[in-house]
């Protein structure tokens, strides 16, 4: 009696031995959808290892496009990181698209930080997203990714560019640029920065903006005050400071500088007669603070929407798109005057 064949292989067999999935297998063969070059060489091994044959006419593959995209959101609940969510369903929305959204509370310095955004990213890639989105304020979040740019195409909304995945941004270094070249143009020297969270990207930018700019009118920085982008964090930082040391303020964040002002109020200071101060991100609401405040616009709504256009690019045609930076743009406002 003969011995029985073995099983052939199948489709799921070719993506365990590749370390992929099977979506990514089906499109290995299909050409419906993108997959990395180091992807293509161990799904050809492992197909070389197996001798497996592919059935084009299977009906369980699944090889149309599901016209769903993954947004993984790792960065704190603030005005910026909403508008960017904005924009994506916006533009999700005109090109048919749904998007799944998974928030995570990442904490570089907590060890299973890891462990949830992977456990994000097999949900996404468990619905077969045709690919993924991540809006991230931290540096190393690409570590943490497990390449999963080799499964599916991938933007990343970050400050940083990515060798492996395409990216954008609004340019922080450049708003913090704007902001406190106004408070020198006005003649001031000693401008207070509070700044954001140390480990974020976005407030890295904006302090290396504000030093270089004071530097070009060879002005020395003050020691740095740092909050957490909340307006209780501004609050904080305005109740305790010591308000002789300083003529200006460039705050990280709009919100921030309202905490600031509210605290300086309270200690009988208003600007901008005794002090001038200007923020950043320009959200509805700083136009109505009291004074209405000088800030930084800056087109968060735009970045989810190209964020979002970039990736349906990259998904259609299977190549990378060049990195996109927005421009910000001052705003001023009756809370920054001239130095008297």
């Amino acid at each position: 009696m003969s011995e029985p064949r073995p099983p052939r292989p199948k489709m799921v067999d070719v993506g365990r031995l590749a370390g992929v999935s099977a979506q990514t297998v089906s499109r290995f063969y299909t050409g419906k959808g993108y997959v990395g070059a180091e992807t293509r060489e161990r799904i050809e091994s492992a197909i070389a290892q197996l001798n497996y044959q592919f059935n084009g006419s299977a009906r369980n593959l699944r090889v149309n496009a599901t016209r769903t995209v993954g947004v993984l959101t790792t960065g704190p609940s603030v005005y910026g990181t909403w508008s960017i969510v904005q924009g994506l369903n916006e533009a999700a929305h005109d090109a048919g698209y749904a998007l799944f959204t998974s928030w995570v509370e990442f904490d570089p310095a907590d060890a299973s930080a890891p462990g949830e955004v992977h456990e994000a990213l097999d949900r996404f890639l468990s619905a077969r997203v045709d690919g993924i989105l991540i809006s991230s304020p931290y540096p190393g979040i690409e570590d943490v990714l497990e390449r999963v740019w080799e499964t599916v195409p991938v933007v990343i909304l970050s400050g940083r560019a990515w060798p492996s995945a395409d990216s954008a941004a609004v340019d922080s270094y450049e708003a913090a640029l704007l902001a406190t070249r106004h408070l020198t143009g006005l003649g001031h020297r000693r401008v207070l920065h509070i700044a954001g969270p140390e480990q974020v990207i976005e407030a890295q930018d904006r302090e290396r903006g504000y030093r270089d700019a004071l530097a070009e009118v060879r002005a020395a920085p003050l020691p740095v005050l740092r909050g957490d982008w909340s307006a209780q964090s501004g609050y904080d930082v305005g109740a305790g400071v010591d308000t002789s040391s300083f003529t200006a303020v460039f705050s990280g964040n709009d919100q921030m500088a309202l905490g600031f002002m509210n605290a300086l109020r309270g200690r009988g200071l208003v600007a901008p007669a005794d002090y001038s101060i200007a923020g950043v991100d320009d959200m509805p609401d700083a136009r109505h603070f009291a004074p209405p405040l000088t800030t930084v616009w800056m087109d968060f709504v735009e970045l989810g929407r190209v964020g979002f256009r970039m990736l349906a690019e990259r998904i259609a045609t299977g190549e990378r798109v060049a990195r996109h930076v927005i421009h910000p743009h001052l705003v001023p406002r009756e809370s920054s005057a001239r130095l008297s």
